[in-house]
């Protein structure tokens, strides 16, 4: 009879989940500081990324041509959400009928960031292709991957604390060449990890840039807006 009922149990999805550990929201704030701005998240490596190709585009760099960039950011004193990262940047201009076609991007980076529900301690890269380097496109159009790992404090339940990764593989993310700012853009997410003593936790979901200076996070069925600026998360 007891075998039964667990058999059973197991069948009606009632075993202990993988994400119990740390919550959805906890995972919302991780996906949240991997792609906002003032920590150091996909906005950015957006926005160096099309830097470069205005760059590429009104100084006429040659095809072929390699530049690499070392940056250092820091929030600003007074901040509520204080930051600090290095990144290393290698960019490379390809070419097709010795047009410029796309701008590769590659970054590895290392730094922290501590908000108001969480801080991280972490490291990461990205590699990301800039097409839309002609004169007459009026948009550049960014896809690839951005990848995070290392450990976090919750300032939601301070006994969670422990290892993350953050992987978001970025599709068609246009950006407007006049302001450069998000226009659009989908990705895939998956945030992984695990907590001392409390076990492994795993979301997956789907993130849509709105081209207002948000996104929309879907992470395991539940539904946030994220402030591109500055990383604060609201429950839909």
């Amino acid at each position: 009879m007891l075998l039964l009922g667990a058999v059973a149990c197991k069948k009606n999805g009632s075993s202990p989940s993988m994400s119990s550990n740390v919550s959805n929201a906890e995972a919302a704030d991780m996906v949240a500081g991997s792609i906002s701005r003032n920590s150091n998240g996909v906005a950015n490596v957006s926005d160096d990324a099309t830097a470069n190709a205005t760059v590429v585009v009104s100084t006429h760099v040659a095809c072929g041509t390699i530049r690499s960039d070392t940056i250092s950011r820091k929030s600003p004193a007074g901040s509520p959400v204080t930051f600090s990262y290095n990144l290393t940047y290698n960019f490379t201009v390809n070419c097709s009928n010795n047009v410029p076609d796309n701008l590769a991007s590659s970054l590895i980076y290392s730094g922290s960031f501590s908000g108001p529900h969480i801080s991280s301690s972490n490291s990461g890269s990205s590699i990301f292709t800039v097409t839309g380097l002609l004169p007459a496109a009026t948009t550049f159009v960014l896809n690839g991957e951005y990848k995070r790992a290392g450990t976090f404090q919750s300032k939601i339940d301070t006994t969670n604390h422990g290892n993350s990764n953050v992987d978001i593989v970025v599709t068609a993310l246009t950006v407007t060449k006049s302001t450069r700012t998000i226009a659009s853009g989908n990705a895939s997410i998956s945030v992984t990890g695990s907590v001392p003593k409390k076990g492994s936790f795993s979301y997956t979901g789907t993130l849509v840039f709105n081209g207002d200076g948000t996104a929309t996070l879907t992470l395991n069925g539940t539904v946030y807006t994220i402030n591109l600026a500055d990383g604060t998360r609201i429950r839909v």
